[in-house]
C-alpha cells in the first residue's frame, strides 16, 4: 500500500501548475511551450516522417542532438535519418522508413535500399490541445509505399507534462492495418527512438570518450545494455555544463513488453520490440503480420530529468506509470 501511494504521488508531481501552449506552424506541425519556453516543436514536412525536434528539457538544455536539421560545429554527423524523438521500421511490408534519402547519400549506390524507401506522413491532428496541467497532440498518420500508397496507419498521442525537475513526453502509438495485411519484418533497426546530444553519448568516436552512461533496470550499463530486454533504460551526461539525463520507460501494455533496447554508447536510444533475432541471435525470429483490422499497441515514457537515474527518480517514475 505503501509502495503504490508513493507511485502515485511521483506520478502526480510529473504534471504541475505550468501553463502550457500550443501553436501551429507554417509547415502543418505544431509547437508545445510551458510558461513561455520552448518544450518542443513537432516537424511534420522536412524528412519522410515526423518527428520532435529540438526537445528541452527542466533546465532548459536541448535534448536532442541538432543534426541534420541544423549543423553544428563538434556535432557527430553520423545517420541523418536519426531526427530528435521519431520512430520507424527497416521493414513492413518490404518498406522502410528507418532511413531516408539523406541517410545514403549518392543514392546512385545504394538503388535497392532507395527503392524501398518509404514515409509516414502526418495528414492530421485529431487533438491539438494545451490543458491546465499538460499538452495534448494526436497526430494521424498515413504510412506510404514508394509509390505513394497507403499500407498502414497511426494515431500517435502525445502527452506533454513538467514537474518538478523534470519534463516528460508520453508516447501512445496505435499501428492499425487499415489497407490489408501488414508485414512486420524483424530489424534491429526500428522502433521509437531519441538521439541524444553529441556531448551526452557514452563513445563520441572510436576512443573518444563523452560523458554519458546507459543504464537499464536490470543493472546493465553502457554497451552491456544493448539488444537486452528491460522495464526501462537510462542515458545521462552532462549538456552545456549540466547533469542531465533521458529515460524511457516501458509500459506494461505495450507490444512485447518487456522491450529490447537498441541503445548505442554513439547516442542512439531506441526501443525496438520488432527486433528479436536481429538483436539477439538465440531469440526467435519477430516478424508477424497483423490481418485487416487489427492493431499492434506501443506505449512508452520519455522522462526527461536532473542528474542520473537515481537523481531523476526513474525507478519510482516507473513504478507509478506502469500503474497507470
Amino acid at each position: 500500500m505503501k509502495l503504490l501511494l508513493a507511485a502515485s504521488l511521483l506520478l502526480a508531481s510529473l504534471a504541475s501548475a505550468a501553463q502550457f501552449t500550443v501553436e501551429r506552424t507554417a509547415a502543418g506541425g505544431a509547437i508545445v511551450k510551458v510558461d513561455g519556453q520552448e518544450f518542443a516543436e513537432y516537424i511534420v514536412d522536412q524528412a519522410n516522417k515526423p518527428y520532435l525536434a529540438p526537445v528541452f528539457g527542466p533546465t532548459g538544455k536541448q535534448m536532442t542532438r541538432n543534426y541534420p536539421m541544423k549543423t553544428i560545429e563538434g556535432e557527430q554527423h553520423d545517420h541523418p535519418h536519426h531526427r530528435g524523438i521519431c520512430f520507424g521500421s527497416e521493414g513492413i511490408n518490404g518498406i522502410e522508413s528507418w532511413a531516408e534519402r539523406l541517410t545514403f547519400g549518392d543514392t546512385s549506390k545504394t538503388p535497392e535500399r532507395v527503392s524501398k524507401l518509404g514515409s509516414e506522413k502526418h495528414r492530421e491532428f485529431k487533438t491539438l490541445e494545451a490543458k491546465p496541467d499538460s499538452a495534448v497532440l494526436v497526430s494521424i498518420i498515413d504510412y506510404l509505399d514508394p509509390a505513394g500508397k497507403k499500407y498502414l496507419e497511426e494515431e500517435r498521442t502525445m502527452i506533454f507534462r513538467a514537474g518538478e525537475g523534470t519534463r516528460s513526453i508520453e508516447m501512445k502509438q496505435i499501428l492499425l492495418a487499415t489497407e490489408g495485411t501488414a508485414k512486420f519484418e524483424d530489424k534491429k533497426d526500428a522502433g521509437l527512438s531519441i538521439r541524444v546530444p553529441t556531448e551526452m553519448a557514452v563513445e563520441i568516436e572510436k576512443n573518444k570518450k563523452g560523458s554519458g552512461h546507459i543504464i537499464n533496470s536490470e543493472g546493465l550499463t553502457d554497451a552491456a545494455a544493448w539488444g537486452k530486454r528491460a522495464k526501462w533504460c537510462d542515458y545521462y551526461g552532462i549538456v552545456g555544463g549540466e547533469h542531465v539525463g533521458v529515460a524511457m520507460l516501458n509500459h506494461p501494455s505495450s507490444f512485447r513488453f518487456p522491450t529490447p533496447w537498441h541503445v548505442r554508447t554513439y547516442g542512439l536510444f531506441t526501443a525496438n520490440p520488432f527486433g528479436t533475432k536481429s538483436l539477439d541471435k538465440d531469440a526467435p525470429d519477430g516478424a508477424y503480420e497483423l490481418k485487416k483490422g487489427e492493431y499492434t499497441l506501443l506505449r512508452h515514457l520519455f522522462l526527461f530529468h536532473k542528474g542520473d537515474e537515481k537523481e531523476g527518480k526513474v525507478a519510482e517514475a516507473y513504478a507509478a506509470f506502469s500503474k497507470e
